[in-house]
């Protein structure tokens, strides 16, 4: 006998929907099971084979943990907001909401054919008014708060404000961006404009000026994933790195708390691992390098000050401040070049390359622990988004140092008794220390301890905890 499917399914799917058998309600007898899937994009003619491919796995996974008695919610909705509905409606010529109306109806027709099990009941469209409008109440909660490290948790801004009457900002010990020291007098005596700007620095839904990844053809701001090559992935036009105004969210305030969370959660260690990784938590020493011939400095984040008498070159990010403020008059025409053609690539593309690439700025710095001048280069290995975008460069222990000053022809020099720097870099974290002053002969860790030690005695700098998350951009 012919299995007639069409029928069949038809027939099934039918049922299915009538006596709504994936409808689920809150049953405590059994155990709760919660299966998410991706949301797609409403934005062309209907789903591609990408779209099953993942939807199939999971509804096989919602359909066993429902054959072994959980209670499983299984829901489905449309990513309707953004780039791609824009886009598809410019093309088309039609007002967005008609052409992702349509779309969605589209979509709906094409998943209830591949018979997933589905919760309708609780499809969510983010173009809805009844959706975005909690996505809204959450952002202004978010702007409407700032992060007090004492408490490490956030607090309405009206306490801050009420803080600054009484104490100023001196005491203040909050995940903010750089502000300026005031007194409570001062900041009653600011205007209603300057007291919302400094107000801006503490929020957790902020205002700043951003590199972004901005596509003028397009007219709007890219994601990373949305880039590739230099070019929009979403009709190939240029992309360029750009100063903007941005919307961020203060995430990196919560850094800690989300490293110290990872332990209750219920996650392979695997997964957790990637997620410390992301995080990214060191701890080293934030140092003053002195630019030659000013009394101006440039301050660096490095885990391993240790290393401080083998630095031998520094390198800035191209978005660095101090790429303006250093470079001199003889090398701004070739280091304006370098910035106009590094500007094009994103911070993946250039985290992944490995290429070597950079420009002399024309100034030096003073080495704290020698004395010694030394060149400052700027080179896009270098993101400006973690520490302070200046790097002092340790060619003998970190291979990336390594490669640059192989190019370019910059000394190299050992601190490791024994290590073989002749063909590649030494990037063990152990041994025992040479060409080091003041630590030589003692173990790595006893030389960090060390170092931390003197550059907190001599005022040379401080001992600081970085982080690798960044803020969130809209």
């Amino acid at each position: 006998m012919e299995y007639n499917f069409s029928a069949i399914e038809q027939k099934w799917q039918q049922y299915w929907k009538e006596h709504a058998v994936y409808q689920v309600e809150i049953d405590e007898k059994r155990p709760k099971y919660y299966v998410l899937d991706m949301f797609p994009y409403p934005s062309g003619a209907g789903l591609h084979v990408g779209h099953p491919l993942g939807y199939i796995a999971s509804d096989i996974y919602s359909r066993y943990k429902r054959l072994k008695g959980f209670n499983v919610l299984h829901p489905m909705g449309y990513d309707a907001y953004g780039l791609p509905a824009e886009q598809y409606a410019i093309q088309t010529g039609q007002h967005p909401e008609v052409t992702t109306t349509k779309n969605i109806a589209r979509y709906r027709e094409q998943l209830d054919k591949i018979g997933f099990c589905y919760d309708w009941n609780r499809e969510v469209r983010t173009c809805d008014p009844g959706y975005y409008k909690w996505t809204q109440w959450a952002f202004i909660r978010m702007f409407g708060h700032w992060y007090d490290k004492k408490a490490d948790k956030a607090r309405p801004i009206a306490d801050l404000v009420a803080e600054f009457e009484q104490n100023g900002n001196a005491a203040t010990d909050a995940a903010c961006n750089d502000t300026p020291a005031f007194s409570a007098s001062e900041w009653k005596a600011f205007d209603n404009k300057r007291q919302q700007e400094i107000l801006m620095n503490y929020r957790i839904a902020y205002l700043a000026d951003l590199k972004v990844n901005w596509c003028p053809k397009l007219g709007t701001v890219l994601a990373n994933d949305e880039v590739s090559e230099g070019l929009s992935v979403r009709g190939g036009y240029p992309v360029e790195q750009k100063v903007m105004r941005q919307w961020s969210l203060r995430v990196s305030a919560y850094a800690q708390r989300l490293l110290d969370g990872l332990d209750r959660l219920d996650w392979t260690d695997s997964l957790k691992e990637t997620q410390r990784n992301w995080i990214g938590r060191s701890e080293g020493a934030e140092m003053n390098f002195q630019i030659a011939g000013t009394n101006d400095y440039m301050t660096v984040f490095t885990t391993r000050c240790d290393t401080t008498f083998g630095v031998t070159f520094m390198v800035l990010a191209p978005e660095s401040q101090y790429v303006a403020q250093i470079t001199t008059p003889e090398q701004k025409a070739e280091v304006d070049a370098y910035l106009e053609m590094v500007k094009r690539r994103t911070e993946r593309e250039r985290i992944a390359d490995r290429r070597v690439s950079g420009v002399f700025s024309g100034a030096y710095a003073i080495n704290p622990f020698t004395g010694d001048k030394i060149p400052v280069w700027i080179s896009d290995y270098v993101l400006a988004g973690y520490g302070t975008g200046a790097i002092m460069a340790v060619p003998a222990h970190d291979s990336r140092d390594y490669a640059f000053a192989k190019h370019f022809n910059l000394p190299i020099i050992p601190l490791i008794e024994g290590c073989d720097v002749t063909n590649e870099s030494y990037d063990a974290k152990e041994g025992v220390m040479m060409n080091s002053g003041f630590l030589n002969g003692l173990q790595v860790k006893q030389a960090i301890a060390a170092a931390k030690k003197y550059i907190a005695e001599k005022g040379i700098g401080r001992v600081k905890v970085n982080y690798r998350l960044r803020d969130a951009i809209f």
